[in-house]
């Protein structure tokens, strides 16, 4: 069905409509064998609340934005690669339910559908997609993924001290590597996660110091693996035979 559709005037126009939404912000969408297979608006969770986005499923990767006016102008594209997602049904929550985890290795958050059903449906059509995808590509499935940042409303102190409480003075952040809420004092280190960004970002002390060991670990197993044979001496050149003829 997928192949059927790729070279087709319709595929065509509608990826067309979906760009001409993004404007000159967004990036192009139209290449060989790439088909438009659904859309929807499904609510992300985001650092300060939950905001609906825009979403558009191909046979290859998934878009989404925020809306500006409904099926006319989108901004803020993201494109994320399908064979490098995960998905993860959670459970509902009372602010939130339908909810799923759209995991990645730079980044991983959580949406949810206006129903049961409708969440059946993406996650199904979503899976679908990754499955033939990396069968086509001769991948297997992701392994590493980055941790979804905790709203800022579920906690009122630090997540890591549990002392610090915060207020319109005491900010909030969010740890790179764990997604936790942290005051400053908790998250006053940066650490280099290529995957992430090619900067170091910020992380808690307690993910700093696991990074760091991390680090340490494979670095001393780098040279352990590179160095020369453990109790070896290198022949002087001189023959020492001290057995008799």
């Amino acid at each position: 069905m997928v192949d059927h559709l790729a070279n087709t005037e319709i595929n065509s126009q509608r990826i067309a409509t979906v760009e001409s939404c993004f404007g000159a912000s967004g990036q192009p969408l139209a290449i060989p064998g790439r088909v438009l297979l659904g859309e929807g608006i499904l609510t992300k969770e985001c650092r300060k609340k939950a905001k609906p986005r825009i979403f558009f499923l191909f046979n290859d990767i998934l878009v989404y934005g925020s809306i500006v006016i409904n099926r006319r102008k989108y901004s803020s594209q993201h494109i994320i690669p399908l064979d490098e997602v995960t998905l993860e049904t959670l459970p509902d929550t009372l602010q939130m339910k339908n909810r799923w985890m759209i995991k990645t290795a730079k980044k991983s958050f959580v949406v949810s559908a206006a129903s049961l059903t409708e969440r059946k449906e993406w996650i199904s059509h979503l899976e679908e997609c990754i499955r033939h995808l990396l069968s086509k590509m001769g991948q297997q499935p992701p392994t590493e993924h980055a941790a979804p940042w905790i709203p800022d409303k579920a906690t009122d102190i630090c997540m890591r001290c549990t002392q610090t409480k915060f207020s319109t003075l005491t900010r909030r952040h969010h740890c790179r590597k764990c997604g936790f809420v942290v005051c400053g004092d908790c998250s006053r280190q940066r650490f280099l996660m290529p995957r992430l960004s090619p900067k170091p970002l910020r992380v808690c002390n307690l993910c700093y110091k696991q990074l760091v060991a991390a680090k340490k670990e494979s670095e001393e197993q780098s040279k352990t693996a590179h160095s020369p044979l453990v109790g070896y001496e290198p022949s002087s050149g001189d023959d020492k035979d001290t057995e008799s003829n």
